[in-house]
């Protein structure tokens, strides 16, 4: 779930929200896929270059150097590495997926993983997911949506997550002294803010209907699910008891806490950054990112005046957020196999993902040890980030997924419920009737 938008807040955030600081599907190791469990080893390349594929925004010239240097150390061989920009990236990776010189390792988004593995164009990891972890265990949301199938097609790269923003004047202002850990104290907690702030333009919480990433928190935390995969066959789950129950939860909170303006509202017009700039709102569910774009549009907001932290579920978790991020894949026609899987593996290990996708790049390390291991270097700020991160899911690892996300069908499901053009039931009756047709389409 990659978008430039995404990529664009992620680059503010370096320079603002760092510069206050100066899944378990690797537990699954040999899972899957065909030919047993293969060691990745020494590999020699005198003579050779590998080309990986490189997104805009995602990894600074020094990580990319980083870990070039370490692989042309081990390996002998050269690398060229080539930065891709967003516009037209996915007809402009399959069709280099298709030829038969494609790049050998690719920057790609996590939930697209699943598509261009569909067609077979690229390689099975399976055999090698045990040397590719190195101990550690991934992040649901990014090594998830690259399980095909119980095989793995992407090595996971970074994440970004999203916490609870609050302006701490208002909550301050409000009676409230303590950062909520519990879905009661932070409705409570919303209560004294919308009592003491009485405009009807005024949000305690902005949650605009067509927020699917944050209505899907909601189900998340009630055990709902997007969709399941059995046998080859994909059912989808909105209209299940669960799911249901997660569906009127977010109803009932958007409708307790946000204008009824924004019932059918996107989180882009009105822009939800401004709206807490322009303080008509107290709190708002988004990325790092948008510490960075909030203080651009109100310089007064800065990291002194704004807080963070997880957004609690009333399953007594956290709620579960839906990652976007970046995994490395291998092209199945890669002439350089083992250089790439030595790369991907340099990529991805500990020591990169601290000092460089984190400490570089300011970037969620790729699993739970990375995150606990940054924790003591973490401004206040940032920490909620982080921690939102070990709670994570993703959309369906389903190549006909991006068609359902494409034509916003998701966001209507929840803005009618939210709006209460539709029950749940109704709205999940409509959906999962297209959803089945999709996702199960040849």
């Amino acid at each position: 779930m990659r978008t430039k938008k995404f990529a664009a807040a992620a680059a503010v955030a370096l320079t603002v929200a760092l510069g206050v600081t100066a899944c378990s599907s690797a537990g699954n190791t040999g899972a899957g896929g065909s030919g047993g469990t293969k060691e990745i080893g020494d590999v020699k390349g005198d003579g050779k270059t590998l080309t990986v594929w490189a997104m805009t925004g995602d990894y600074s010239d020094k990580t990319i150097a980083a870990i070039n240097d370490q692989f042309e150390k081990e390996t002998g061989a050269k690398v060229k590495v080539q930065v891709q920009q967003w516009d037209g990236i996915t007809t402009k990776v399959s069709t280099a997926l298709a030829t038969n010189t494609p790049p050998d390792v690719l920057d790609l988004g996590n939930t697209q993983v699943a598509s261009y593995a569909a067609n077979g164009a690229l390689l099975d990891l399976t055999p090698y997911e045990s040397d590719l972890a190195q101990g550690q265990t991934w992040l649901d949301g990014l090594s998830d949506p690259a399980t095909v199938e119980g095989s793995l097609y992407g090595v996971p790269g970074f994440a970004g997550a999203r916490s609870v923003i609050y302006n701490k004047q208002m909550w301050k202002d409000a009676g409230i002294t303590e950062v909520p850990t519990t879905y009661e104290e932070l409705t409570a907690d919303l209560d004294k803010v919308k009592a003491a702030n009485t405009a009807k333009d005024f949000s305690a919480f902005y949650m605009p209907g067509q927020y699917w990433y944050a209505g899907m928190q909601f189900v998340w935390d009630a055990g709902g699910d997007i969709a399941t995969e059995d046998g080859g066959t994909w059912k989808a789950g909105f209209g299940d008891a669960k799911a249901q129950q997660g569906l009127e939860d977010f109803r009932a909170f958007a409708n307790a806490y946000s204008t009824k303006a924004s019932a059918t509202l996107n989180t882009d017009s009105p822009d939800m950054n401004q709206v807490f700039a322009d303080g008509k709102t107290s709190a708002i569910l988004s990325t790092s990112g948008t510490l960075g774009l909030i203080e651009q549009a109100n310089p007064e907001m800065t990291a002194d005046t704004m807080g963070t932290f997880p957004f609690p579920g009333k399953s007594g978790k956290t709620q579960p957020v839906m990652l976007g991020g970046s995994d490395w894949g291998i092209a199945a026609k890669s002439g350089n196999t083992d250089l790439a899987l030595k790369w991907v593996e340099i990529a991805s290990s500990p020591d990169v993902q601290s000092k460089y996708v984190y400490g570089d790049n300011g970037w969620i390390p790729n699993s739970t040890e990375g995150i606990k291991a940054a924790d003591s270097s973490l401004s206040e700020i940032n920490k909620a980030f982080f921690t939102a991160a070990l709670n994570s899911k993703a959309t369906p690892a389903n190549a006909r997924w991006a068609d359902l996300e494409g034509d916003q069908s998701i966001n209507t499901l929840f803005s009618s419920i939210v709006s209460g053009s539709k029950t749940p039931e109704e709205a999940a009756a409509t959906f999962d009737k297209a959803a089945d047709d999709v996702l199960n389409k040849q």
